[in-house]
């Protein structure tokens, strides 16, 4: 179903990148034509592993609109164990989608909504990519490359040209195959239905 506006809702854990993600997708949004793209942080106690909240909106028009996306159109899990904790689907517009970061195919999983889902086993292809810091896989930008398989709202290409501005040489580059495997070994449910109309 069109819409003038895409919003789009994070959850992670602190630590986890789920704000760096937002701000990378904005980017990749905006190479690929969008004139309004927005991301921001919603945080409760700020502290490492507790569950936080990052947005997006992208839109063909500029937008005035900077509140919390409260009915988001996607939703971005990069936790799994958050499923447990926090009810993900809520608010999810009927015809969303789901993107969960884990190695179970979509029909694993039943949320407290119906709703598409799709998922990515974004930290084995940051290991593969050799995206470990301190011991700690950094799955959070391959992600992406699982967004923009699920949704097909923003290009892959878009999303590349954006992990090489943020990381430079060959931390980009490993980002980029990150984010190509993770968009490889996408799964959907539903083809999604989205899009954004001017």
């Amino acid at each position: 179903m069109e819409r003038k506006c895409i919003e789009v809702r994070w959850h992670g854990r602190g630590g986890q990148g789920a704000v760096t993600a937002a701000s990378i997708l904005a980017e990749a949004a905006y190479y690929d034509g969008y004139k309004g793209v927005t991301a921001a942080p919603f945080f409760g106690a700020e502290r490492r592993g507790a569950p936080i909240i990052a947005t997006n909106r992208f839109s063909w028009v500029p937008i005035r609109t900077f509140s919390l996306v409260e009915h988001p159109d996607i939703v971005v899990v990069l936790d799994e164990t958050l499923l447990h904790v926090v009810d993900v689907s809520l608010g999810v517009k009927p015809d969303g989608i789901v993107l969960i970061n884990t190695s179970k195919t979509p029909d694993a999983f039943q949320l407290k909504n119906p709703i598409n889902i799709a998922t990515t086993n974004a930290e084995k292809w940051a290991r593969e990519s050799g995206l470990v810091v301190a011991g700690s896989v950094l799955f959070n930008t391959t992600i992406l490359g699982g967004f923009a398989k699920a949704t097909g709202l923003i290009s892959l290409a878009s999303i590349e040209k954006a992990l090489r501005n943020h990381f430079p040489g060959e931390a980009g580059e490993k980002n980029v195959h990150g984010a190509r495997l993770a968009y490889d070994g996408t799964k959907v449910m539903h083809e999604c239905t989205l899009a954004c109309c001017a």
